[in-house]
């Protein structure tokens, strides 16, 4: 993909945005008239060909972080893969044309970026991005960083490590795919279980899952064995501290906590994808898409939509952006 040469480039661009609070179908607007942003030294301009969707994407939307929120009018939008088109002085690992990924906010609730991945362009530091795996699109690219980097984190910060056992809550949601096949093939645990609706456990099972739990016959909690580590994508901390062994951790990403079990905030780091490249490029750790995407730009509502109902699987992508 050429990227347009620094001379040629606009100085607006589309995004979606909103200038208020509220559910993304009333709030979020399409706006052609964006102003492309000004890079700083430590960053490079994207020339964005596909964004994805978070769940604090549509938090974010409802006013949920409002005291450490950026100022509105904001373009949401977390998880990023293009084509760098501008560098900044200090930048030292990219140059015009590179492919790249992240996501784009260091810290997910401190001020994230004003114009964030659902635009044409974004502006973003260096340190954040990795470049794009040679074997994955765009698409598949765009679906991983905020995922992968808070499954591989937090895992690794609470001492995970080969030869103990996982539960996963929430398995197959975009966080959830990803601690399965981190668990299993990269941190060498011994065992993987991970709960689900009755649909997705063949999915659970094909990303490394020796045991998946159907949620709505069973509660995990209640079952006879329990684990050294579980990992909570869902909010279900009260419950998850019921099945973790003596000695264990239970780590929830989704608030309110229920001690002992910790709540993991993620930092964005684009060396936690370069770690994990080998992994994507030989296969081993997949991208998981819902397969009611990728949504074209125009579809960002819809998409978001679907995003809300918390029934989506794996990663919502928007894709192509204009």
């Amino acid at each position: 993909m050429a990227a347009p040469s620094n001379a040629s480039l606009p100085s607006k661009n589309k995004a979606w945005v909103y200038s208020e609070y509220g559910k993304s179908a009333d709030v979020l607007k399409l706006d052609s008239n964006v102003t492309v942003p000004e890079v700083k030294e430590d960053q490079v301009l994207i020339k964005v060909v596909a964004a994805a969707l978070n769940p604090i994407d549509y938090k974010r939307l409802l006013g949920f972080f409002k005291a450490s929120d950026s100022p509105l009018p904001t373009v949401p939008g977390y998880d990023v893969a293009g084509v760098v088109v501008k560098v900044g002085s200090q930048v030292k690992n990219f140059k015009e044309g590179d492919e790249v990924y992240g996501d784009i906010n260091e810290k997910a609730i401190d001020h994230p970026k004003v114009i964030g991945s659902l635009a044409e362009y974004t502006a973003v530091e260096e340190k954040v991005l990795a470049l794009k795996p040679k074997n994955l699109s765009f698409v598949e690219a765009a679906s991983l960083p905020l995922a992968i980097e808070t499954a591989y984190e937090g895992l690794e910060h609470f001492g995970f490590s080969a030869g103990k056992s996982i539960l996963v809550l929430g398995g197959a949601g975009g966080v959830g795919t990803q601690v399965i096949q981190l668990a299993k093939h990269v941190f060498g645990a011994s065992k993987v279980a991970a709960t689900s609706s009755t649909g997705k456990l063949e999915l659970l099972k094909s990303l490394g899952a020796d045991l998946a739990i159907d949620y709505t016959k069973e509660n995990f909690e209640d079952l006879p064995e329990k684990f050294d580590f579980v990992y909570d994508t869902v909010g279900q901390s009260d419950r998850a501290v019921k099945a973790v062994k003596e000695g264990g951790h239970a780590v929830t990403i989704v608030g309110p906590v229920t001690p002992p079990a910790s709540i993991f905030f993620l930092t964005s780091d684009g060396s936690v994808l370069e770690k994990l490249k080998p992994y994507l490029e030989s296969g081993k750790v997949k991208p998981v898409i819902d397969p009611k995407g990728p949504f074209p730009f125009s579809k960002t509502i819809e998409a978001f939509s679907h995003l809300e109902s918390n029934r989506a699987t794996g990663k919502l992508v928007i894709h192509p952006i204009p």
